[in-house]
């Protein structure tokens, strides 16, 4: 007999969450709770209530998190201008936390034993779902069927299907995606299918928000970013909520091919993993904070920050969003963003995103000191001397001594 009574599923309606309502429901003769977030995926979410009352699923949650999202998980991350292996904006990795802590908070309110999701036992998000979970649940009993069912193939689950009666889209049979995608208000990531040869080129018509950037248009858009203590709160003068920022630099990134990548990264189970990313508004997002970074922040603490973020990344990208160190490192980077507030203009064309102009009244960009014309005394050149001289002295000490300088 099964000490589980009921379990709140992270439910998206498609194939895998279908089966794993009917499988948990066999398997461990228990209550299941469905639970769906919007998070901007781009698709309609309502369909997944009428999919679960049809498996018997009394307890239903569909949410629109997106302003959540955006302001309490997105934004944070933009502050430290973060990437994963140089390249990788995280949108995955970054959603995972919101969705584990709405799982916990459901389970809290409707007496769930246990907490599930459809990742598999190959991937990052096991771990950063459960992680989450753990963090704001120690007890918590997390159920992860793809680690526990024989249900290894697509053509093994269509059969549990057939064989329970689940209302599955069966069309999609004589049809599907070649690619395993995960969409949401930052970005949609495409992998498996020829993508597991990292030799072949993705397909062009596999792209869904952006043109490429041969078809873009052929005069440039300009935009321009308001910012207020590291956070958008303007496009082109007109203030928009975060979730709001995101879904239109999408749009005119995408409209404007930019935002592809095709990476192979490092998971934090072990394994190397080639994957396509569409992250139009991050791309601009990334390019227009550094930019109101460089006039605003000192350079010392710039350069700090650029050193923490590398292990920032790797703290969200491995899960451990609700950790102590990310608390720690968040708190670093806010604090230095109280006076990035301005005003950044982009150049969008082609594919690329260009800084092409930036103000703002906390700049600590001097004209009178940086001018290549008269500063009329407001910079002494021979003060250059001594401090060349002086930070060369180890130099010259080690070089006086005979040391090897190559």
């Amino acid at each position: 007999m099964s000490d589980v009574k009921k379990v709140v599923l992270a439910y998206s309606g498609g194939l895998d969450t279908s089966v794993i309502v009917k499988w948990l429901q066999e398997t461990y003769n228990c209550e299941v709770v469905t639970f769906t977030a919007d998070i901007g995926q781009g698709e309609e979410v309502e369909p997944a209530r009428t999919k679960a009352q049809t498996l018997g699923v009394k307890e239903i949650y569909i949410e629109d998190l997106r302003e959540e999202f955006a302001r309490d998980y997105v934004y944070p991350m933009f502050r430290a201008n973060t990437i994963y292996e140089g390249e990788y904006l995280l949108g995955t990795s970054i959603a995972r936390p919101l969705i584990a802590k709405r799982l916990i908070e459901i389970a809290n309110e409707t007496g769930a034993d246990a907490i599930s999701h459809g990742a598999t036992g190959k991937g990052n998000d096991q771990v950063r779902f459960e992680l989450g979970a753990y963090a704001l649940k120690p007890g918590v009993k997390v159920i992860a069927p793809w680690r526990e069912w024989d249900l290894t193939s697509r053509e093994k689950l269509m059969a549990y299907c057939e064989q329970h009666d689940i209302p599955v889209d069966f069309s999609s049979k004589k049809k599907k995606s070649p690619y395993s995608m995960d969409a949401n208000l930052l970005h949609i990531s495409y992998e498996g299918g020829i993508l597991e040869d990292p030799w072949a080129e993705a397909e062009e018509d596999m792209w869904r928000w952006s043109v490429s950037p041969e078809a873009a248009p052929n005069q440039p858009t300009y935009v321009e970013l308001t910012y207020d203590q590291g956070d958008i709160t303007e496009i082109d003068g007109q203030a928009m909520r975060p979730h709001e920022v995101v879904e239109k630099l999408n749009k005119l990134g995408g409209d404007n091919g930019i935002g592809r990548l095709d990476i192979v990264e490092n998971r934090y189970v072990g394994m190397k993993s080639r994957g396509c990313y569409e992250t139009p508004g991050g791309s601009i997002m990334l390019r227009a904070h550094r930019a109101i970074e460089s006039l605003t922040l000192d350079r010392e603490e710039a350069h700090l920050k650029d050193e923490l973020m590398p292990k920032y990344a790797e703290v969200i990208y491995n899960g451990y969003w609700w950790s102590p160190e990310r608390r720690m490192l968040q708190a670093a980077i806010d604090e230095t963003q109280k006076n990035v507030s301005g005003v950044v203009r982009m150049k969008l064309y082609k594919g690329s995103a260009t800084v092409v102009g930036r103000k703002s009244d906390a700049s600590l960009f001097d004209e009178s000191i940086a001018t290549f014309e008269d500063d009329a005394g407001a910079y002494d050149q021979k003060d250059a001397e001594g401090f060349i001289k002086l930070n060369a002295l180890r130099l010259r000490i080690a070089a006086g001594k005979g040391r090897k300088q190559s």
